[in-house]
Formats: C-alpha cells, structure tokens, sequence
C-alpha cells in the first residue's frame, strides 16, 4: 500500500450556519471578518460571537490524512493535540478512520480551535486558534523525520508553525528519495517563505489564497493546482494538463472540500498514478465532499466515487 504522511494541524471545529444579515452585523461590529473561502488565523477573537451549532473535528492535516486515507493511502497523520482531546475524543475519530496517529504529541495547552462560518452559498469562513498546533517545533519534526522520508507523499498545510516546516523543506531537498510534497497554503498569510523550497512539487491555493500570495508566487517551481470554486481548477507549471472541471453537484457546504481534494491527490500521487488522473479523481472526491455539511462527513468512499463516475459517464 502507498504510504502518505500528513504533517499539521489537528482542531475542534466550531461550526455555524449563518444568513448574510448576520455576517454583515458581525463584520461591522468588529470591523473585520473572514471572506468566502478564507483561512484567517488569529491570537484572540475580536469579540463575543454565537454559539456554535455544531462541534465537529477538524483541521487541515487531520482533513487531509482522513481523506488520503479514504483514497486507499495507507496514512500517518503528524501533529500535536492539547491536553484537553480525550474531551473531544480527538484521537479517537482518527482512529476510527484508521488514520496512525501513534506519533501525534500531546501539549499542556488546549488543542486548537477553528470558528467556521457557513454562509447560505455554502462557503465557509474561518477563524482559526492555534492551540496546541503552535507546540509543533525542530524538536518534534526531527524525531518523525524517519516516518517523513519513508513516506511516497508528504502532505503540508499552513496552520502550524512557518520555521520548522521551513527547516523540513530545506533538509528534504538535499534527499536522493524523498516523498512528493503537496503545499495547502491556507492560511496564506505567512506562507511566503515556504514557496522557494524546490522540496514543494505541487501548490493547491483557492482563489482568495491565490490573490493572496501573488506575486510571490514566482519564487515557485513546482505545478499551482489553483481551485476556482465549483468552476474550475486550473494548472500552472511544467505539466501537459492545463485544468480539471469539477461535476456538476448541489453544494451546501464547502468546509473541507480543499483538504479532500489535497488527499485523494496525494493519495493518487502516491500510488503512482498518473497526474491527469490522480487530479481528476481528487477533483471529483471534492466536488462530491460538499454535498453534504461537515469537513469531514462528505469523503467519499472510493467506491461511491468509482460510481459517481461511472454514472457520469
């Protein structure tokens, strides 16, 4: 089996289905508010705001790995929880998904957080706290550094910290074998520093990360998979395949459809597969993620995605 690690962040999401009204009265209260499709990560929040209507888990690594995992991928997931995750039974759901999370630290603070908004389009808007997310360090990325290089794919997101991730990335490109390297760069604030790494192979930004980013995206070398929403995903860089077009599907919530797609893409990846394939199944195990509301509820199984596609023609 194809072996893909996930290195990042593990949250408790705290979710809300909101009107625009509400958006609008939060934005102009604080004078600030995530856009659609935003990752903002924040020390504080900026005021009291309505309780959440779900509890769910979450996190882009703790995403990413349950998808790949999904996507047939034999998966280790990277990452520090709080003291506080039997609570939450963190750990347990991962397991549950038959993700290893034998080498996830525990820090003596809580685990990180994520307030997501769930506007009536289905986009999501997030505030993320960072938690125990914060406590992955050199120290800790060095004793798993084993478990990274063993590994056919490396997934990387940007919600835990930018150095050591950096520190990775450099000793990763003198490797002769190293894993293929997916970069989710959300949040993109910070993320700069991480693009001139010749380690990264494939960058997955959604519009507003992509506008973020801009121009230092030219310090990048690898293929930009840059996902337009439900239109299209259109590819940057050295590869024969210029876009993937998403299924048609009736959308209500977009939280984790990114992290499916970087899952099942390195789940693909990892499996040798072909990039125009391995693309256009994650593609797919997006699109068909936001058919049902949660990050991590709509993973398809394989065989409901052999079905969509087969149905699909």
């Amino acid at each position: 089996m194809s072996r893909v690690v996930s290195l990042g962040s593990i949250n408790v999401d705290r979710v809300r289905t909101v009107e625009a009204a509400e958006l609008e009265a939060l934005e102009a209260r604080d004078g600030w508010f995530p856009g659609p499709g935003e990752t903002v990560t924040v020390e504080e929040l900026p005021g009291e705001w309505p309780a959440p209507d779900r509890i769910r888990h979450g996190g882009k690594g703790a995403n990413q790995a349950i998808a790949a995992r999904a996507a047939g991928a034999d998966t280790t997931l990277l990452g520090k929880v709080g003291h506080d995750h039997e609570e939450f039974g963190v750990l347990e759901a991962l397991r549950e998904a038959a993700v290893d999370v034998s080498a996830v630290g525990i820090a003596a603070v809580p685990t990180g957080t994520a307030e997501v908004f769930v506007d009536p389009d289905g986009e999501n808007r997030i505030t993320i706290s960072s938690g125990a997310n914060d406590a992955i360090d050199t120290a800790y990325i060095d004793e798993q550094y084993d478990i990274i290089l063993a590994a056919d794919c490396l997934l990387l997101q940007n919600e835990v910290p930018v150095e050591p991730v950096a520190e990775l990335l450099d000793r990763l490109r003198e490797e002769p074998d190293r894993p293929t390297v997916v970069l989710d760069p959300a949040p993109a604030e910070g993320v700069d520093p991480l693009l001139g790494y010749d380690a990264v192979d494939y960058l997955t930004p959604n519009e507003h990360e992509y506008a973020t980013i801009g121009d230092a995206l030219a310090e990048f070398d690898g293929i930009v998979i840059h996902k337009r929403g439900g239109d299209t995903v259109t590819v940057e860089g050295d590869t024969p395949v210029d876009e993937a077009i998403p299924p048609e599907v009736d959308a209500v919530d977009t939280t984790g459809a990114g992290d499916v797609l970087s899952g099942f893409l390195a789940a693909g990846l990892a499996a040798g597969d072909e990039f125009s394939e391995a693309l256009d199944i994650a593609v797919i195990a997006g699109s068909l993620s936001t058919t049902t509301p949660g990050a991590r509820e709509g993973i398809p199984t394989l065989e409901e995605l052999r079905r969509f596609r087969a149905a699909d023609g």
